[in-house]
């Protein structure tokens, strides 16, 4: 058996997401076939993603049906950025309103990758309301290394920087633009996040100097956009959109918070913030929907107490961020697929 059956024999493995097959697509490296096992380098570069999974079963099964056993090496996406060189996938969470809920999406969203068994790093790239280390319940000060960089404490198996882990609690950050993009530039490239297979980023709300400095410095893999059901936030979600789209950037889909809430005492569901409306706005600009997150007091009081709702298997809210963290994590692995 050479390595040409078998990548012939991978044409029958067909990416979901893209409609054709994996050897067309160029997602298989050169084969090698030795004492019964095919060394099979394949672009899957989206770790814990569930249609990713599939394929790598379904490549497994192949060579397993001609009589070898197949042994899967990542190959790496093509990278010419100096920045960030151990992250594979950097997704920024942004909004175009405040007080949709975007920080515990990020939160949820890193903890949830985390919890599938990726390594994930989150940045708090909101200077001036850092509320990220509160939602982690994370009090401990970065470490510094002998040549000035900074490693970043871990909680939940997220690794984290944030400004509020530098400055004071109850310190207001008062900065002009030139001197945010200085330290947001900083905290990127001078912090050890280590080999990540996600780097989620938490921007503020809005399209101001923050979120221009990220783009411009970080190779950002997409963005998840955070809204509301209702009209208002729809509106500024679309700001949002246009924003990344005049930088060339990815969205890889609109994320619904504050959903339906449903009354623990009656039981009856209400639409608080109205209904349908993240998912419209997704189909209307031809977006995924990467689903719909219910209102919930549980999800302020882990917010409060430092332990983020989708480690809790129990619960339908954390069950609704858990297929969120899988639809990005698929979304991921799509936009690397198409892109290799």
């Amino acid at each position: 058996m050479d390595a040409d059956a078998v990548r012939e024999r991978l044409r029958r493995v067909e990416d979901p997401a893209l409609g054709e097959d994996i050897v067309s697509l160029g997602l298989v490296g050169d084969i090698v076939v030795e004492d019964g096992v095919a060394e099979i380098p394949i672009a899957l570069n989206a770790p814990f993603s569930p249609g990713e999974s599939d394929i790598a079963s379904r490549v497994r099964e192949e060579v397993s049906e001609m009589g070898l056993e197949a042994s899967l090496n990542q190959l790496r996406k093509e990278r010419t950025e100096d920045v960030l060189p151990g992250v594979t996938n950097v997704v920024a969470v942004a909004s175009g309103k405040g007080g949709v809920g975007k920080s515990t999406v990020a939160v949820n969203l890193a903890a949830g990758l985390a919890d599938r068994g990726a390594r994930v790093g989150l940045f708090d790239a909101d200077v001036y309301g850092p509320n990220v280390p509160r939602m982690l319940d994370e009090t401990e000060k970065p470490n510094a290394t002998s040549d000035e960089t900074i490693v970043p404490p871990e909680k939940f198996g997220v690794r984290l920087m944030s400004m509020g882990l530098l400055v004071g609690e109850d310190d207001p950050v008062i900065w002009r633009g030139p001197m945010i993009h200085k330290v947001l530039t900083q905290l990127v490239e001078d912090v050890e996040w280590g080999e990540l297979d996600y780097l989620v980023i938490d921007l503020p709300p809005g399209t101001g100097d923050t979120q221009l400095t990220m783009l411009q410095t970080v190779p950002l893999t997409g963005s998840v956009v955070v809204t509301t059901p209702q009209e208002v936030a729809i509106d500024d979600a679309r700001k949002g959109l246009r924003m990344f789209g005049r930088h060339d950037s990815v969205v890889l889909g609109i994320a619904e918070n504050m959903a339906s809430f449903v009354c623990p005492d009656c039981g009856s569901e209400h639409a608080v913030f109205g209904e349908g409306g993240g998912e419209r706005f997704a189909a209307e600009n031809d977006l995924p929907f990467l689903g719909s997150i219910p209102l919930d007091p549980d999800v302020r009081s882990g917010g409060d107490e430092g332990r983020p709702i989708v480690l809790d298997e129990d619960h339908r809210v954390g069950e609704a961020f858990r297929k969120m963290a899988a639809n990005v994590a698929d979304q991921v692995g799509t936009v690397n697929r198409s892109g290799q």
